[in-house]
């Protein structure tokens, strides 16, 4: 009794699970049966599918209502955060319902061209479509017994005002700098170029993140070969998320093994407005406040657009202290390394015996205390950015003269080291452009352990190998060191004097453009 018993409840059991394993697969069927890319005529299957696409999250609002004289029912999709809801309550929800009495077969046509007072509106017919226009910030509008949603331009939510950029002051220019959204940094541009002939191309960037990115090139000016390149490249990124323009840019330069940027990037709008007129191409992405302007060459590093809001004398004056800045960045520790270790007759005789006097005590040689200073000071910097603004700014001054005192103190290093050190970081940061400082910066330590090993021949290995790189270095088939090498003896007037704005009459002649005069315009 006791077995027989036992087993008729061990079989219920396993009947019951049977049953709960086939209502399951039965309701996976039916939500599978439900699930369509294609818009269908039926409402609820329709809110089923994008709702399954999307996978029904938190944020996703459906808004069903009835409209018309026979109260037909309709419904709009959006995901809250990425619209703006008062255009939504009160331009499509309220202009639906108090303007729309009749109802027939063209009642969606009516809705399209009359009732709803939007600007951006289509008409979609596939469920990818409309999945990746509420993503964008779109709202999309179903109504029972219709195949097509119409789709409409609802973008909003919180975004950041236009500011001055950051990276990028000026004392005397425009204060205006892009945003995270495309569409306002694509208005800057346009305030600033009223020229019909600019254009926009958009591409679609990432295949989760599905970021939008715009081409910007002004047809008539730019070389139409540069803007097939670039478009050929675009097309050819395949990558999850872009996060940054820097995405973009690492995959289209031309050389991922040069430690050299082979494009530029800014925040200001005026950089971009002035490069395009030159006849290049400008890439902003979606997302980012951080703007690419290709090609590029090395001049360009070391050119700020302050230099053509002063005077030709004086913008020339401080261009060539950029260069000689640039100069101190790279060399001025080796130098150190190499006349101090290999060749002390090369210095005067008073600079030599004191030279000496102040490392007298110091345990290390040159070489070594140099990549000591050089080392605490790149810490230094990388703990300033990364504390907050006013606390890093505490920490690299207050840092670097407790270290640099302290370390004199004990012996550790000589005061000219410090010195040395300090003019080396002043120097790399009156680079306007940070990637090229963070280059300078990188290589600086190239030349230290050449100069440690060979002295001044070292240096000057390095110097070879480096020009031979640039030589063969191009940004998008322009060469690097252009107009150095090849040499284009016109391009000399805005490269390392900037000559006044009469005398520039032409636009880069390496750039190819289609039209060469630029009388009116201020070149970069």
């Amino acid at each position: 009794m006791v077995r027989s018993s036992l087993f008729k409840r061990l079989k219920r059991i396993d009947l019951f699970k049977q049953n709960s394993q086939n209502q399951q697969q039965d309701d996976q069927q039916k939500s599978s049966a439900k699930f369509t890319k294609e818009i269908t005529t039926n409402l609820d299957q329709n809110l089923a599918s994008i709702k399954q696409m999307l996978g029904d999250p938190g944020d996703l609002v459906v808004r069903e209502f009835l409209v018309g004289s026979l109260d037909s029912r309709a419904a709009i999709v959006y995901i809250s955060g990425l619209v703006d809801e008062d255009l939504i309550s009160n331009n499509i929800l309220k202009t639906i319902q108090s303007n729309l009495k009749d109802f027939d077969e063209n009642v969606l046509d009516k809705i399209y061209k009359e009732v709803i007072s939007i600007t951006d509106i289509r008409k979609v017919q596939s469920l990818d479509d409309v999945s990746l226009a509420i993503l964008n910030g779109s709202t999309a509008f179903y109504l029972e017994n219709f195949d097509t949603v119409l789709v409409m331009g609802t973008n909003g939510g919180e975004t950041r005002s236009i500011q001055q950029p950051e990276s990028e002051t000026l004392i005397r220019g425009p204060r205006d700098g892009f945003v995270e959204s495309i569409e306002t940094n694509a208005a800057l541009i346009r305030r600033d170029i009223k020229d019909p002939n600019l254009r926009l191309k958009s591409h679609v960037v990432g295949k989760r993140s599905k970021q939008k990115l715009v081409l910007c090139y002004i047809d008539g000016i730019v070389n139409p070969e540069l803007v097939k390149e670039v478009n050929r490249r675009l097309e050819t990124i395949d990558i999850d998320y872009v996060s940054d323009s820097s995405y973009v840019e690492q995959w289209i330069e031309d050389s991922f093994l040069s430690p050299f940027p082979q494009l530029m990037e800014t925040e200001r709008p005026d950089k971009v407005s002035l490069n395009l007129v030159r006849g290049k191409v400008a890439i902003l992405v979606d997302g980012t406040p951080f703007a690419i302007i290709a090609p590029i060459t090395l001049g360009d590093a070391l050119h700020s657009p302050e230099d053509y809001n002063q005077r030709w004398i004086t913008a020339s004056l401080l261009r060539l202290l950029r260069y000689l800045s640039a100069f101190f960045a790279l060399f001025l520790p080796s130098l150190y390394i190499a006349l101090v270790a290999y060749h002390p007759g090369m210095l005067p005789s008073t600079l030599t015996y004191s030279i000496a006097a102040t490392r007298e005590g110091v345990p290390f040689p040159a070489a070594i205390e140099a990549l000591i200073m050089a080392i605490t000071f790149e810490i230094l910097h990388e703990a300033g950015i990364r504390l907050p603004k006013v606390i890093g700014q505490t920490i690299g001054i207050v840092g670097g003269l407790v270290i640099g005192e302290a370390a004199v103190s004990a012996g550790i290093v000589s005061p000219i080291m410090v010195i040395v050190t300090a003019l080396t970081a002043i120097a790399s940061f009156s680079v306007p452009s940070y990637s090229f400082a963070l280059t300078l910066r990188t290589l600086r330590f190239a030349f230290m352990i050449a100069a440690s090993f060979l002295g001044l021949f070292g240096i000057i290995l390095v110097y070879i190998m480096i020009n031979i790189h640039i030589v063969n270095l191009k940004s998008l088939g322009i060469p690097y060191s252009t107009p150095f090498s090849p040499t284009f003896s016109q391009d000399w007037k805005d490269l390392v004097i900037r000559a006044p704005f009469s005398f520039v009459t032409r636009r880069p002649k390496f750039m190819k453009t289609k039209d060469e005069k630029a009388k009116d315009i201020k070149p970069e």
